[in-house]
């Protein structure tokens, strides 16, 4: 149902650019967070797909899912299974016929579910009650530890077995599902090769986040390498950036390192909403009304805070560097879905057809149901994809980059967005290879940090397209940083824009315009521009005060997929959520510190 015009200026950023003498990076999209049948929830919920199918339906085959032909318009470069291990043993046992337990009398009523109503039950009785409590244990249907390792081997073989190097990474990964108080501690665990430990490490084991840490050490020692992954923040209660630790204590200097040492990353978005911002937060950021999904706070006493989100963890850290002299918030941007029902990345606007089987698995349930113990129909969102900077479609090369954060997010659509910063570095002039080369001699790439200067930096940026998507809007720098009494800024500049475009009395930047027709969910890329390149030095930078600086590229309108429900099936528009969005990109943060 979309319409959209492709420009030939998107020519000279689709071909390699130089990295650093003798090698390239090129833009990989992939996925590194969904379920299959071996998590409980995505089980309960009809999911029948098992770890190989999905990594087959990542790389382009189709699958049947609730009954519909469902096939990616474009084969994903990575992917990782990211199933819940918490119930890992359960759902071997559950499965296959052979293994022990299959007979148990719980596991043949698990299997013989039928009717919603049962579904949510068994939901509530097994995973909420469960999992969200202060000490979460396996169900009477447990048959020990053997079984998790069937199911681990499980993941790992699918792995193994898809894994291409040059054409499709497949990740070992697992999900570490701790939910201390309803608050979301969620982390997936990604492992750079075929090392592993013969069981991963659950929420059972320990709900507490520096423990998880302790078994990323010993797994370490025994020559794993691995990092793990935050889920969306919006959901944590004050949980994932923290003022103290899992036991009550102050932080202190080793847990800032170990912080960031073990979590380089951060999901800024998945099915369950946006956590960069909020608009109740958030009233100057014109944007920051973007999948907010309010109806998360009607589940587990899950009030948003400002500490909720993203760009406020950001600033803690400068703040909590200050303190302890580690920022443990350096954290560099990724996507996922957190589907569950198998499908990778499963990310078209125009054919979402929910993420939770039956939940949201009908327009009826989408318009006017959700997914129970956590979330409204109406507020869902596509979920989000993850975009890494790499010389190759490796696992050594795709780990290494999401290890130094030079990795973006987007809203679903492929849009590719990078950014520089250094002294000194030029105006980009309309020559992105030009700039990256630059960048990469003279400057510091997303993720880094910049050297200690009393100079003021320069930020290069450009962003391009989606190639079967819509038009730029423009491109944003987001400032964040830290004064010397510790009090925390923030501010947002209009870096590069489409069309002939000037500031408003009020300064803001004039908007785009809209092509949307919301009776028939089309539009056109008559606005707008095909790549955006520019340029912006911080006159305001202060070489005593720690700062971050991320890019944000954002589209034109285009309908969000409850338009296209409503128009596809004769129906009107859902007055409580917005007809349009502007989909967009976040590219990781570049950070100061005057400690260097």
């Amino acid at each position: 149902m979309k319409r959209f015009l492709v420009s030939t200026a998107l020519v000279s950023l689709m071909t390699p650019v130089i990295a650093q003498e003798g090698t390239v990076r090129n833009a990989y999209f992939g996925e590194t967070h969904m379920h299959t049948a071996l998590s409980l929830d995505a089980f309960i919920g009809g999911a029948r797909l098992m770890p190989s199918d999905s990594l087959r339906f990542a790389k382009g085959a189709s699958v049947i899912v609730d009954g519909r032909h469902k096939q990616l318009d474009r084969p994903l470069d990575f992917a990782a299974v990211s199933d819940h291990v918490e119930y890992l043993g359960e759902m071997y046992s559950t499965i296959y016929p052979d293994a022990p337990g299959h007979l148990q009398e719980d596991l043949i009523e698990l299997r013989g579910l039928e009717t919603l109503e049962d579904k949510q039950q068994w939901f509530y009785k097994y995973v909420v009650s469960n999992n969200r409590g202060d000490d979460p244990s396996h169900p009477p249907f447990y048959m020990g530890p053997e079984t998790t390792k069937s199911g681990w081997q499980i993941i790992v073989d699918a792995a193994e077995e898809h894994n291409d190097p040059g054409n499709f990474t497949a990740f070992v990964a697992f999900e570490w599902s701790a939910a201390p108080g309803g608050g979301n501690m969620h982390r997936n665990v990604i492992f750079r090769d075929n090392v592993t430990p013969e069981l991963p490490f659950s929420s059972y084991d320990s709900n507490k986040v520096e423990e998880l840490w302790d078994w990323m050490d010993q797994a370490k020692a025994g020559g794993s390498t691995l990092f793990a992954i935050p889920h969306n923040s919006n959901a944590s209660k004050q949980l994932m950036f923290p003022e103290i630790d899992s036991y009550g204590q102050k932080l202190t200097p080793e847990w800032a390192q170990r912080r960031q040492m073990w979590e380089p990353l951060i999901e800024m978005m998945q099915i369950k909403g946006n956590s960069e911002v909020h608009a109740g937060f958030w009233t100057a950021d014109e944007f920051a009304d973007f999948e907010n999904a309010n109806s998360i706070q009607k589940n587990s006493n899950r009030y948003f805070t400002k500490r909720d989100f993203v760009r406020e963890g950001l600033k803690i850290g400068l703040a909590e560097e200050q303190k302890l002299g580690t920022n443990p918030y350096m954290l560099g941007f990724i996507g996922g879905t957190d589907n569950h029902n198998g499908l990778m990345s499963d990310i078209a606007e125009d054919d979402f057809t929910g993420g939770h089987g039956p939940e949201d698995g009908s327009v009826e349930r989408r318009r006017s149901g959700g997914v129970g113990g956590w979330i409204d129909g109406v507020d869902l969102s596509i979920g989000s994809l993850a975009g890494v900077w790499a010389e190759e479609n490796t696992r050594a090369s795709l780990y290494d980059a999401m290890k130094r954060r030079e990795t973006f997010a987007t809203s679903g659509p492929r849009i590719k967005v990078r950014m520089f910063g250094g002294v000194g570095l030029s105006d980009p002039a309309g020559d992105p290879a030009a700039m990256v080369a630059e960048g990469y001699a003279k400057g510091t790439p997303m993720g880094g940090v910049l050297a200690v200067s009393n100079d003021a930096p320069t930020f290069t940026v450009y962003a391009e397209m989606d190639p079967m998507g819509a038009n730029l809007d423009r491109v944003q720098i987001i400032k964040g940083w830290v004064d010397g009494e510790g009090e925390l800024h923030e501010k947002i500049i209009d870096v590069t824009w489409s069309d002939d475009r000037g500031m408003n009395e009020d300064g803001k930047l004039a908007a785009v315009g809209n092509t949307v027709d919301l009776e028939t969910a089309l539009y056109t890329n008559d606005i707008g521009a095909a790549t955006l390149i520019g340029h912006w030095t911080d006159d305001a930078f202060s070489p005593d005060q720690g700062a971050f600086y991320y890019a944000r590229a954002i589209e034109i309108p285009t309908p969000r997929w409850t338009t296209y429900d409503a128009v596809r099936n004769g129906l009107p528009l859902l007055p409580e959520v917005k007809p349009i969005i502007q989909e967009r990109a976040w590219g990781s943060p570049i950070w100061y510190s005057p400690k260097g």
